[in-house]
C-alpha cells in the first residue's frame, strides 16, 4: 500500500518551476514591449522585430511566441501606451490646481505625440487595425482628457463654451503639427502658449 510519502507532490519542484517559467515569460513580455516602444517610436529603417528582439535580449522566436505577428506586437505597444497615459490623466483628477493639471497634460500629450504617431503608422503598415484594442484604449484616454477638461472649466481655468470634440480635435492637430514640423522644445512651447491662450476664459467669463 502506498503512503503519502510515495505519492507525487503537486506543490513540489515541478509547480515551482512552472511559476518560475511564468515569471520569466512576464518579464520577457515586458522587455519586448519596452524595446518595441523604443524601436518603433523612433521609426526609421532599423525599426524591425529583429531589432526589438536584440534590444530586449531575447530570440526572435520568443518575440513571436508572445506576439504572433508584428501587428499584434505594435497593437500591444499602443494599448499599453494609451493605458499608461489614461492612468496619468486619472491621477491628475485629484490635483488641487485643476487648470494646471489639464493644461500640463495637454502639453504632455503634444510632446508625446511623435512616438505615438510613428508606432501607429508602423501598425498600419503591418496590416493592423487601429480601431481594435488600440482604438478602445485611445477612447479611454479621450474620456480621461474630457474629465480633466470639465474639472478645469469648473475651476474657471478654461473657457466654458468649449466641449471635448473641438478641444480634442485641437489637441490632435497641435500634436500632429508639432510632430511633423519636428519642433524643438522652445518652439513647441511657443506653439502651445498660442493654442492654450485660445482656451483661456474670455474676460466676460472670468
Amino acid at each position: 500500500m502506498s503512503t503519502q510519502a510515495d505519492r507525487p507532490q503537486a506543490d513540489g519542484p515541478r509547480a515551482d518551476g512552472g511559476r518560475a517559467q511564468r515569471v520569466d515569460a512576464r518579464a520577457n513580455r515586458g522587455r519586448i514591449l519596452d524595446a518595441a516602444e523604443e524601436v518603433f517610436g523612433h521609426g526609421g529603417e532599423s525599426a524591425s522585430t529583429e531589432e526589438v528582439a536584440r534590444r530586449a535580449g531575447v530570440g526572435i522566436g520568443t518575440v513571436f511566441r508572445h506576439f504572433p505577428t508584428k501587428a499584434a506586437l505594435l497593437e500591444a505597444v499602443l494599448v499599453r501606451r494609451f493605458d499608461r497615459l489614461r492612468e496619468q490623466a486619472d491621477a491628475l483628477l485629484g490635483a488641487a490646481d485643476a487648470g494646471g493639471a489639464f493644461l500640463g497634460f495637454f502639453g504632455h500629450l503634444v510632446a508625446d505625440a511623435a512616438a505615438k504617431i510613428a508606432i501607429t503608422e508602423a501598425l498600419l503598415d503591418a496590416g493592423g487595425d487601429r480601431d481594435g484594442d488600440a482604438g478602445r484604449a485611445s477612447d479611454g484616454l479621450r474620456r480621461a482628457v474630457g474629465a480633466l477638461l470639465v474639472h478645469a472649466q469648473q475651476a474657471g481655468a478654461v473657457r466654458g463654451d468649449v466641449r471635448l470634440p473641438e478641444v480634442y480635435a485641437l489637441l490632435v492637430a497641435t500634436s500632429r503639427a508639432a510632430a511633423r514640423a519636428r519642433l524643438d522644445e522652445a518652439a513647441r512651447a511657443r506653439l502651445l502658449a498660442i493654442v492654450l491662450d485660445g482656451l483661456a476664459p474670455r474676460p466676460q467669463q472670468r
